[in-house]
């Protein structure tokens, strides 16, 4: 008689068991960099979007103004006028996603009505535990990041 049993025996489960293990540490920190890096893209992209929208309102002169942008380590606050009030209605906040903050360029930064020019030139960083970048407000009013 043959006594052949179908199914799997505990140390095949323990190897599959094993090598999922092994898959898992070695898969999962990478997708926790793709999401911090994707993160840091989507704050980057929400400052760049920030400054453009503050220069082509005052270029435009929407509500007869000037526009700005003030900045802190987990926001930015699209402003009417040339100064930043923190109870004004017409603040436009715009929050950046942990974990990535802003991490220098705390100041508050608005455009000319005339020529777009704005009040302070300089650089922003924003940062992840892993990553930074650079977004650069040239004299001309026009920010790029590196």
């Amino acid at each position: 008689m043959n006594f052949y049993r179908k199914g799997f025996s505990l140390i095949e489960v323990l190897i599959v068991i094993a090598v999922l293990a092994v898959i898992a540490t070695v898969v999962l920190p990478q997708f926790s960099k793709v999401r911090e890096n994707q993160v840091l893209k989507s704050g980057v992209e929400d400052i760049l979007s920030s400054l453009d929208k503050a220069r082509a309102n005052t270029l435009s002169s929407l509500h007869s103004s000037s526009y700005g942008v003030h900045f802190e380590a987990g926001q930015i606050v699209i402003f009417k006028g040339t100064s930043y009030s923190s109870g004004d209605s017409n603040n436009e906040t715009v929050s950046i996603v942990s974990p990535a903050s802003i991490t220098s360029g705390n100041f508050d930064v608005y455009f000319n009505r005339l020529t777009g020019a704005p009040s302070n030139t300089g650089a922003i960083t924003i940062t992840t535990p892993n990553y930074s970048k650079t977004i650069t407000i040239s004299a001309t009013g026009v920010a790029s990041s590196n």
